[in-house]
């Protein structure tokens, strides 16, 4: 999130725009597609560095974000993709940490500048995370894992400073973690709600967040206090689905989009984390893509 709060509204307090990208549709795919501050989907933008599916994604700096890691036949990847303040997702980094699919990510910090990717499926179930510092460079793997290792979590920002990895496959779980304003990941805490991976999570109104979707296909969502606090599931409202991503727009709403059985719909939420019905989708339909906010 931007830690400038708008004139207009104490309550936007974070990226006006929008970015889903990669994921799988009969094949890998890097084709992203750019939400409005109106949260208005665009069509595909062609891809640009390594096909994949699995990636994790995040804001860092202020009003940028990163694609990082995900697979392709046979590959686990650690690449990384910078995505500027105007939506443009520029070539390969060389990986850094573990190549893996279906980690996670969110940024923390009182500037909301730096990010967190966590977990994923590395050819074992893994727990651990890299740091994403203020100018975009990903750190080697940290040295203490925390956690149950798992894949296909989401993760999303609260309380404008901390983040909270949720969900997730080892068995189907509902268990969390914190991250605290320095990027620790702290030990699980006893899942509330439905237990289930491939979900989508964002923040919303300015400081809570809202997992929402998964597989085993539903639609049920789960909104974050801005103490980090779980709440029970939400009945669903849209097409039951698993494998998607969510994102913020607008300062303080959020979108989730795509997703398994492949889908390109989107459904909006509002600064109150209430869920809208279905948009028809735009762009490549696919599962298992990543989205994260900007500008």
């Amino acid at each position: 999130m931007f830690p400038i709060i708008p004139a207009n509204s104490a309550a936007e307090s974070g990226n006006d725009e929008g970015i889903f990208g990669f994921g799988y549709s009969d094949s890998a795919t890097g084709v992203t597609n750019l939400v409005s501050n109106a949260g208005v989907v665009a069509t595909d933008a062609a891809a640009v560095g390594t096909a994949r599916w699995g990636p994790g994604a995040c804001e860092y700096g202020g009003d940028k974000g990163i694609f990082g890691f995900g697979a392709s036949p046979g590959v686990k990847h650690a690449a990384t993709n910078l995505i500027s303040n105007a939506g443009v997702v520029a070539t390969d980094t060389a990986g850094v940490g573990t190549g893996r699919e279906g980690s996670a990510a969110c940024n923390y910090g009182g500037d909301r500048d730096t990010g967190i990717f966590g977990f994923g499926h590395t050819g074992s179930l893994s727990a651990v995370t890299n740091l994403v510092s203020n100018a975009g460079v990903v750190a080697t793997d940290q040295a203490a894992v925390t956690g149950t290792a798992r894949y296909y979590p989401a993760a999303c920002e609260y309380g404008e400073d901390k983040g909270i990895f949720g969900f997730g496959a080892n068995t189907m779980t509902a268990v969390t973690n914190l991250v605290s304003n320095t990027g620790v990941v702290a030990t699980d805490t006893a899942g509330v709600g439905t237990a289930r991976m491939g979900l989508g999570a964002c923040g919303y109104g300015g400081d809570k967040g809202i997992f929402g979707f998964g597989s085993g296909y539903t639609a049920v969502t789960n909104l974050v206090s801005n103490a980090g606090v779980v709440a029970t599931d939400t009945a669903g409202v849209g097409t039951a689905r698993g494998m998607m991503a969510a994102t913020q727009y607008g300062g303080d709403k959020g979108i989730f989009g795509y997703g398994q059985p492949t889908s390109a719909v989107t459904n909006l939420v509002s600064n109150a984390g209430v869920v809208a019905t279905d948009t028809t989708g735009v762009g490549t339909a696919r599962e298992a893509p990543n989205a994260c906010s900007f500008n």
